[in-house]
């Protein structure tokens, strides 16, 4: 998959705000990521990471669809020099009467998927997460932070431009403190090295 291997040019005062975001989130962390690796992307995992809950699983059974925004950060140190970012949207519905969810991938290459348990479609999301492993040598070492929030529908369109996802716009919604309205959710992982890493084969052609 293509991915940007330089970031656009953020503000210091974004920075600054992500910077806050994410001593708090951290704190809220959790288990860590698991991280396998194909020849050309790292992809992860996080097994226990429950988001159908609370007001985004109100919400859904009340008919509604909820929007969910994610960043995939590679470091090149201990979570202070970035590497690149691969940004993902998602959108979640609920059928009320088979009682399954259907989960929709939004940026790049879009990807549906239907008839799904909650623990499914949670775990469909993160299989469809992905960024570049290109500049990383088998010993360098490396760190994982995957940021995930629920977001308002009137927020979508400010998340797009023509490039695709507006990163500065992003970079701006993690950096607000959760609520239950609006909850987040932040793993990482590292220091990683790719001839540590298991590496699969074929995963991509196994993702619909």
């Amino acid at each position: 998959m293509a991915l940007p291997a330089r970031l656009p040019q953020l503000s210091r005062r974004t920075w600054l705000l992500a910077s806050g975001s994410v001593l708090v989130s951290h704190v809220l962390g959790g288990e860590p990521l698991g991280v396998t690796w194909d020849g050309d992307d790292l992809h992860i995992s996080a097994p226990q990471l429950r988001f159908l809950a609370g007001k985004p699983l109100e919400r859904l059974k009340n008919g509604a669809s909820v929007f969910f925004v994610s960043q995939l950060t590679l470091f090149t140190d201990r979570f202070q020099t970035v590497l690149r970012r691969a940004p993902e949207r998602f959108v979640v519905s609920y059928d009320v009467w088979e009682e399954k969810y259907s989960v929709a991938k939004l940026a790049g290459e879009r990807r549906l998927v239907s008839h799904l348990t909650a623990e499914a479609a949670e775990a469909w999301c993160l299989d469809n997460v992905a960024i570049s492993a290109s500049g990383l040598t088998p010993e360098r070492q490396f760190w994982l932070r995957f940021e995930l929030r629920a977001t308002e529908p009137r927020e979508q369109p400010d998340l797009l431009n023509e490039s695709g996802i507006n990163l500065t716009r992003l970079v701006e919604i993690f950096s607000r403190p959760s609520t239950s309205q609006q909850p987040g959710w932040v793993r990482e992982t590292g220091p990683l090295r790719l001839a540590d890493l298991k590496r699969v084969r074929g995963r991509a052609s196994r993702l619909g």
